[in-house]
């Protein structure tokens, strides 16, 4: 792991946390991203490039990797890669539907998701501050994307799609990633989504490739950025601090997004939709300070 990743010779925890701001900037980044990239190309399109450059760079960087490549990694690699295209499914035509910053709150609603599914799972009861994080959440939802009485708009339907996806994701990655393989299951993954997004452009789109300045800085921005640099990072940064910490961190993504594309986009939501992103990024970080355990007199 340490020829892999020299960087990690010199974290510590303060360190840590700043490169998963950086990610969490990254990826709050990729909804504008997204939406100036989709200008050019079909959302099938802009999934092919996008995973399809992010593995391109991964492998080469880490192809000695590849000598611990087995039959039950790269099974584990499919399932993910399959889930992960589901995701940005769900994600780029919402995107491609509705507002950058809108779909960046929307998508932070996996956060709730998560022990909502863990739940039923389980098939236990939920607690009350799952209860309470989701009454929250679907509050934000309807005051953030209802547009005619109780009905949600597509761009809306399509990022929520993508937020199921994405919680599981969390719980699979969480039962089949773990291992000396969890790193090589990243970037195989990435191939997967690419190939299946490739296909999918073949079947419904015209295949094409970005004719701007502005589209191909999108598309790379998305494949070496948000994609490359946060597979790499997330992996050595999460080692030197806590998951709540983490969560934390992560659950400023929407923030980033909505501030990036006010600035980039002039994208304004109006009060009641400020009010409904407030409200899912409460359900949020509620959600993940309610992980916490309670520390005892010994621990403080």
């Amino acid at each position: 792991m340490k020829s892999c990743f020299p960087l990690a010779a010199y974290m510590n925890s303060r360190k840590a946390e700043w490169l998963m701001a950086s990610v969490a900037l990254a990826w709050g980044s990729s909804y504008l991203l997204m939406k100036l990239g989709l200008d050019g190309i079909g959302p099938y399109n802009l999934i092919a490039l996008r995973f399809g450059i992010a593995f391109f760079v991964m492998s080469v960087l880490f192809f000695p990797r590849y000598r611990l490549l087995t039959v039950s990694t790269l099974a584990k690699g499919i399932v993910m890669g399959i889930i992960l295209f589901l995701i940005f499914y769900g994600m780029v035509n919402g995107v491609n539907h509705t507002t950058a910053s809108t779909a960046g709150f929307l998508t932070s609603t996996t956060v709730v998701m998560v022990p909502v599914l863990e739940c039923l799972l389980k098939r236990t009861l939920p607690s009350k501050t799952i209860v309470i994080g989701t009454l929250l959440a679907v509050a934000g939802l309807f005051l953030l994307t209802a547009k005619d009485g109780i009905s949600l708009d597509l761009g809306a339907i399509y990022c929520l799609i993508g937020a199921l996806f994405y919680a599981i994701y969390i719980i699979v990655i969480d039962k089949v990633a773990k291992g000396p393989d969890a790193f090589l299951i990243s970037i195989i993954q990435l191939g997967i989504a690419s190939l299946l997004g490739a296909l999918f452009m073949c079947l419904l789109e015209t295949p094409s490739l970005p004719q701007t300045p502005l589209q191909w800085g999108a598309i790379l921005g998305l494949g070496l950025i948000c994609s490359a640099y946060g597979f790499v990072v997330q992996p050595i940064a999460q080692r030197y601090t806590s998951p709540e910490k983490i969560g934390l961190i992560f659950s400023l993504e929407p923030v980033f997004s909505a501030l990036l594309s006010y600035i980039f986009l002039h994208e304004i939501l109006g009060i009641q939709g400020y009010i409904g992103a407030a409200l899912i990024f409460s359900a949020v970080i509620f959600t993940e300070l309610s992980k916490r355990p309670p520390v005892s007199s010994s621990q403080k």
